[in-house]
């Protein structure tokens, strides 16, 4: 201390300092107070948190991508891992709900991106292709079956398609004995005879049925199921045999040598069979078959040329295949239709065909082809291949037997006819001709259904938390970055051979696109909240935030500053 300092000087600075922080400071005299208004003690003694009448609470809310999966995918969980790094542990996230992510990262209509709130800001994330990464980065052939408690109950599923092989996956995680009957020589339905091995390596979906037989369960292929009494015995059925049969176009010629169906071409493509065609080979439809069936015919050394009766936005065709197709040079011709094949000794010549214009809408909420009189014309081809659409083969069921549907449509109770066990039905056979990512969803749900119908016991209330809608997304914090898009292989090599033609992404590249994700409504511990707390009443404990409501005011500064809407505000006292 100075010689010179005051004697009010001295008295402050040789005041007790308070041992604790919440002790206040007491004066002796009105010496040892300061000339001026200081704090010599901690604001903690103040607790400022009853000025309140807003409280933040973290509340997680559901992404959008979350929402629109059919089979409800965690995915901004499985892209937080890969962020990190951990596809193992992404993987087996994923199969927490879709026991092949392997398949559907390559094969789905990713409905998840449409509804991603990056769209809205510049690009979807690649969804499809994280998947698809996680699969294959995340799976190493070192599989080990759970440990789970076998049950008494016997369940047949017939058909081992998505839907079919869904089923028996969840079913056998609960302890159920699972039987799969299929039809042909080897498992995996329109996945395998359906899905080109250019979208769907067999490796790949081998690879996936194999962790459902690691299960404990059994797919016996060969057998064909006549009657539903051969399934005497078993507890519950499930009927999961898709729609095998293509309709058929009653028009004059249709009957002549050269005119294939679409889903009989592909199965005997995929099969390995010896099938020849002419150069000049039409396709009828706008289905995915449609699509398959030209992108087939080109890979055999055809020109195929799809035509359609509507227009190009009105094909229910997956859109990524159509602009495949498209670019592998595709002819498409739209607002036509076939109303004659052209015959000569017996085999097709040409077709004759008629312009289309749309009208009212139909059943279907699409506008309504209607032919304009006088605008046949004919096109000369060597094949017609039709694929005008699918529908399933019920002749092993018994008469009388009714539809229940269940689920909101996904899947279907059988009743009536003498029907011993319970039967369901789920996949295309339930729903109509849909997607694989929708059978494998049907699939879950009727093995849902079938433990509830033993155990009587459910899950408990689905809580369907809000969905984050893009307004709610602080967009400062984030930079406008291009999607990363996966290679290919180029046109002139794709078409002369059915190499996979999507090459995925790399683990670095999958990092990159993993980055771009918003994580909408989820945290990621990007601090925002605590650094911007001006009351300092936010701190960190590992990956959790906690609040501390003596000091919080209620400014509601950090659910401002939140990138992802995970902080609400609501009034004190609801």
């Amino acid at each position: 201390m100075g010689a010179n300092a005051s004697e009010g000087e001295r008295a402050q600075l040789e005041l007790e300092v308070p041992k604790r922080p919440d002790e206040p400071v007491v004066f002796r005299s009105e010496k040892e107070m300061p000339p001026m208004a200081v704090s010599l003690g901690t604001t903690l003694v103040n607790k400022t948190g009853s000025w309140r009448y807003l409280r933040p609470v973290y509340n997680p809310k559901l992404p959008p991508c979350n929402r629109a999966c059919p089979v409800g995918n965690d995915i901004q969980g499985f892209i937080a891992l890969i962020l990190k790094g951990k596809f193992r542990e992404a993987w087996e996230l994923l199969r927490l709900t879709n026991p092949f992510p392997g398949i559907t990262g390559r094969v789905c209509h990713h409905p998840c991106e449409l509804g991603c709130n990056r769209r809205q800001f510049d690009e979807p994330v690649a969804i499809r292709l994280l998947e698809r990464l996680a699969a294959d980065e995340g799976y190493r052939g070192d599989f080990r079956e759970p440990v789970i408690e076998k049950r008494a109950e016997r369940v047949a599923i017939v058909g081992s398609g998505p839907a079919g092989l869904s089923c028996a996956h969840f079913l056998a995680l609960k302890g159920y004995r699972v039987t799969v009957f299929e039809a042909e020589a080897k498992p995996g339905g329109m996945l395998r005879l359906g899905i080109p091995e250019y979208r769907l390596p067999r490796e790949v979906l081998d690879r996936e049925i194999s962790l459902v037989e690691a299960l404990g369960v059994e797919i016996r292929t060969g057998v064909r199921i006549e009657s539903l009494e051969e399934l005497e015995g078993f507890d519950a059925i499930f009927l999961a045999t898709g729609l095998t049969r293509s309709r058929e176009l009653k028009i004059p010629g249709i009957t002549a040598e050269g005119v294939l169906q679409g889903l009989e071409f592909l199965k005997k493509v995929n099969l390995g069979e010896s099938v020849r065609l002419g150069k000049r080979v039409a396709v009828i439809g706008g289905m995915n078959t449609a699509i398959e069936a030209a992108r087939v015919a080109l890979r055999l050394g055809a020109r195929p040329t799809v035509i359609y009766r509507r227009t190009r936005a009105e094909m229910p065709a997956i859109a990524d295949e159509i602009e495949a197709a498209e670019e592998e040079g595709i002819e498409f011709r739209f607002l036509e239709a076939p109303v004659e094949v052209i015959t000569a000794d017996g085999r097709i010549h040409g077709v004759r065909l008629v312009k289309m214009e749309l009208g009212e809408p139909d059943e279907s909420g699409r506008q309504r082809p209607v032919p304009i009189p006088g605008s046949e014309f004919e096109l000369e081809v060597d094949n017609l291949i039709l694929a005008v659409g699918e529908e399933a083969d019920l002749s092993f069921l018994p008469e009388g037997v009714k539809f229940n549907k269940l689920e909101e449509g996904r899947i279907l109770r059988l009743e009536g006819a003498g029907l011993k066990a319970p039967v369901f039905a789920g996949g295309d056979l339930a729903t109509g001709a849909g997607t694989v990512v929708d059978a494998i969803a049907s699939g879950r749900r009727a093995a849902e259904a079938i433990d509830y119908l033993f155990r009587k016991v459910e899950e408990g209330p689905k809580r369907r938390p809000k969905t984050v809608p893009f307004t709610k997304i602080n967009t400062d914090y984030f930079e406008h970055r291009p999607r990363i898009k996966g290679p290919v292989l180029p046109v002139s090599e794709r078409i002369k051979s059915f190499k996979e033609v999507e090459l995925g992404l790399t683990p670095e590249e999958g990092r990159r696109e993993a980055e771009r994700c918003f994580s909408c409504g989820r945290c990621n511990q990007c601090d925002n909240c605590l650094a911007f707390c001006p009351d300092v009443a936010i701190s960190r404990h590992g990956d959790e935030y906690e609040i501390d409501y003596d000091y919080c005011k209620g400014c509601g500064i950090c659910a401002h500053e939140c990138p992802r809407w995970v902080i609400d505000l609501v009034e004190e006292g609801k």
